[in-house]
């Protein structure tokens, strides 16, 4: 790989933007009732006149928060040089991660490491565009030592080594050229959260169900985890919809105590669902250990990840056989860098990465990490798909695409997929976009309750 272009990055900005999806009950599930899909969105401006996007992804109340961490972190980026950051992307990860008064309120957890990866994701959307290709390929591209070296292996080296992660990805580079043709041909299979969320009508299911159907789709997650009867209702509802040849998995989104787990999916073995998605705490290692346990034996696996704060509780749920199928977020820990060490601790403990991506720009991020992971790191896709949830992809300007066979489109674009539209901004700013001035005149929100 070629040298990169040295550019002066001058500005960080960030913005709260908000989606009203709480109207429609969009997002809903057993914990999060009245979700409104939202984002810091990062801008990093250069003097040279290329800008990368990043985000991460909140559910409204919140979302001012997390903007403040941004604000508090944006003198670790402005004034550097781009190569000054690429060329040592680990260490600089570190020093973001890492700051001797803001890790206090972390550390590497929580509001803080949202900041982090809403500016790690700027950067990478900023790298890709330097080097005019799509971040999977960009990762796809890179020679094996490059890759490592924007990892951070603090805490995890008892798993993997920096030589051990070489390694692996030098043993897959000879074939590497031959899986990008065929993901560039064929794409990535993709599955639907979009017909199951809490909050819906059972006429609504049915028709989603068909919709989905109808475009291809053969995997379909639904949420549970409120009232048990209901949930086998729900169920049975959308097994008649979808039949038996296609898969079918369940959401509990945090909602239960471990021994409740264990009994409320057992109760609804019989719609064999192929995995139980956070049955209870996201930090609960050994609890949702002993739920794996006792799936087992009915072949339902335990999903989780979206909520794994990092790297570090990933390699605990793996280490204790606490999952089956590694639900990794673009936006939740620390950007790109801590996700790809996710990845190859997976490769490593033989899990299956199956991505979340029910948000704002989760999907059109979390595409390129997957495909990164079919081209140098898992090599397959064999029991591996990417969520896709179908919502405010209009927002962007380049939209996650799905084929005919339900598979996610390789992106083309240069970058990560992050832009914006400038119209979305303006409209759904928080507080002072048109469509919140609008729907704060009209009584649909009011500030005092927002």
């Amino acid at each position: 790989m070629g040298k990169d272009r040295c550019l002066n990055i001058t500005t960080l900005q960030a913005k709260d933007i908000r989606w009203p999806t709480s109207l429609g009950a969009h997002g809903s599930d057993a914990m999060h009732t009245d979700p409104d899909y939202s984002c810091v969105y990062v801008t990093i401006a250069t003097a040279e006149g290329v800008t990368g996007y990043g985000m991460t992804f909140t559910l409204g109340r919140g979302t001012d928060i997390v903007l403040l961490a941004v604000r508090a972190m944006k003198r670790l980026v402005e004034g550097r040089t781009t190569t000054s950051i690429f060329e040592r992307f680990g260490q600089f990860w570190r020093e973001l991660t890492s700051d001797s008064q803001l890790r206090w309120i972390g550390p590497e957890k929580g509001v803080t490491h949202l900041a982090v990866a809403a500016i790690i994701n700027a950067l990478w959307d900023l790298w890709g565009r330097i080097r005019n290709v799509p971040v999977w390929q960009l990762l796809a591209e890179m020679e094996p030592e490059e890759l490592v070296s924007t990892i951070d292996f603090r805490y995890i080296e008892d798993v993997i080594t920096p030589e051990e992660a070489i390694a692996l990805l030098r043993e897959t580079k000879p074939t590497r050229s031959e899986r990008i043709q065929y993901l560039l041909a064929n794409g990535y299979p993709a599955y639907t959260t979009q017909i199951g969320w809490l909050g819906y009508s059972d006429e609504t299911i049915r028709a989603l169900c068909r919709k989905y159907l109808a475009a291809g789709f053969k995997a379909f997650k639904m949420k549970v985890g409120q009232d048990l009867q209901n949930d086998i209702k729900r169920c049975k509802l959308v097994r008649e919809e979808i039949g038996w040849d296609n898969q079918f998995m369940i959401d509990a989104n945090q909602t239960w105590n471990v021994q409740t787990a264990i009994e409320w999916v057992i109760s609804l073995k019989d719609f064999k669902p192929l995995w139980i998605e956070e049955p209870t705490s996201p930090d609960d290692v050994l609890g949702q250990a002993k739920i794996a346990a006792a799936l087992r034996e009915h072949s339902i696996g335990v999903a989780t990840g979206e909520m794994c704060c990092n790297r570090v509780m990933f390699k605990q749920f793996m280490q204790a056989n606490a999952l089956e199928f590694c639900q990794i977020d673009s936006a939740r820990i620390g950007g790109v860098n801590e996700i790809l060490s996710v990845y190859l601790m997976a490769k490593k403990l033989n899990v299956k990465v199956c991505p979340h991506a029910g948000g704002v720009g989760l999907c059109e991020m979390v595409q390129h990490l997957q495909m990164w992971d079919f081209c140098s790191v898992s090599c397959t896709m064999e029991g591996r798909m990417v969520e896709f949830v179908d919502q405010q992809h209009d927002q962007f300007v380049f939209p996650a695409a799905i084929n005919e066979q339900a598979c996610y489109v390789a992106p083309r674009a240069p970058g990560y997929s992050t832009e914006l539209k400038q119209e979305a901004i303006l409209q759904f700013e928080y507080p002072h976009g048109t469509e919140w001035k609008r729907m704060f005149d009209e009584g649909i929100f009011t500030r005092e309750n927002y």
